[in-house]
């Protein structure tokens, strides 16, 4: 069996969500995001805990869409990889469902939280690496005055650049690195949230 990419997207539903909304499911999905297919034995090895653990909580994701078996294992070794590259979801989905919302506030907070460590250990190895990575990362920052509609388009537009980008492949494999790009857009400290239905 051919190995596939996965699917871009994926979006999140009220029962993936709440599947997610655990510390080794985020670890394990992030895992095999970065590293591509793996068994359990792999992952429980990188991630300093048990093949036991990661089975399960590898066959529950599965059993919401969030990963998958690649068919490609020895024996009864299964091959896992992320069902997609990246999920997507609107706190809207999960209005009507209060463990759902409170599983995706978990999530978001786990995914901060991911941000501030990883960009912290770029910070702290960073002036190891040639002057030509040092020049190409960093970070921005703007403000914006945009209706919903507008960022939403904005999202959009990103979310296409950098579909082009991870499908154009690198014009230098051996310079070629993987790189984290992380986007957060939210209403500026001190804006107050305009009346509902306006």
């Amino acid at each position: 069996m051919a190995h596939q990419d996965p699917d871009p997207a994926q979006r999140l539903t009220p029962d993936s969500v709440k599947v997610l909304a655990h510390p080794l499911r985020t670890r394990l999905l992030g895992e095999l995001h970065r590293g591509g297919p793996a068994t359990a034995t792999t992952l429980a090895a990188e991630l300093g805990t048990h093949t036991g653990a990661t089975s399960y909580h590898l066959r529950r994701m599965a059993e919401v869409g969030l990963v998958e078996d690649t068919g490609q294992g020895a024996g009864r070794r299964r091959l896992w990889r992320a069902a997609s590259s990246a999920h997507s979801w609107a706190p809207s989905d999960f209005a009507d469902d209060a463990d759902a919302g409170a599983a995706l506030a978990w999530v978001l907070r786990d995914y901060h939280r991911e941000f501030d460590e990883q960009y912290t250990q770029w910070l702290d190895r960073e002036s190891g690496w040639p002057s030509q990575w040092r020049d190409a990362t960093g970070m921005s920052s703007h403000k914006l005055t945009l209706t919903p509609a507008q960022l939403r388009a904005l999202a959009e537009e990103m979310e296409q650049l950098l579909t082009r980008y991870r499908h154009a492949g690198p014009d230098d494999a051996d310079q070629a690195r993987q790189v984290a790009v992380w986007q957060f857009a939210f209403p500026a400290s001190g804006e107050t949230s305009p009346e509902v239905g306006t």
